[in-house]
């Protein structure tokens, strides 16, 4: 392997790197967020911050979408210059996620990143045992 490919191979490493970096970040903000709304919810006994955790839920949730579609984007680059797969033909230096489309693979299609097992499962329990409590303390609200 050449000085010039190693160090192509290198650059889409340290953007791989950031991508997950950033996507790790948006889950512990997300995560924070939603306990803080919960802590104030604690305090004030007022349900509606239950619920106000889910926008914001909803928004990490397709934020941490896009990153996790530009990594794949990116590790398909970066197999394509490792010649691991050869699916695009990438010169020297270049770094065309453009051309990394649902239509060549469907791992690169946000839809599938949406559903994937690493970011479904953490957003959906979110949301869903923010409806949960919700849902419980309305009820335990009426009753009394």
């Amino acid at each position: 392997m050449n000085e010039e490919k190693r160090q192509h191979l290198e650059f889409i490493q340290n953007i791989i790197t950031r991508m997950n970096t950033n996507s790790f970040q948006l889950k512990g903000i997300a995560i924070t967020i939603v306990s803080a709304l919960l802590a104030i919810y604690a305090s004030s006994q007022n349900v509606i911050f239950v619920y106000l955790g889910i926008p914001p839920t909803l928004l990490f949730w397709f934020l941490d979408c896009y990153y996790l579609q530009q990594e794949r984007k990116f590790r398909g680059v970066y197999n394509d210059v490792a010649g691991l797969k050869k699916i695009i033909e990438v010169k020297p230096y270049e770094m065309p996620i453009h051309k990394y489309t649902k239509k060549i693979d469907k791992q690169f299609s946000y839809c599938n990143v949406f559903f994937s097992k690493t970011i479904f499962w953490l957003y959906f329990s979110i949301i869903l045992f923010l409806v949960i409590i919700g849902f419980v303390l309305i009820c335990s609200c009426l009753t009394f």
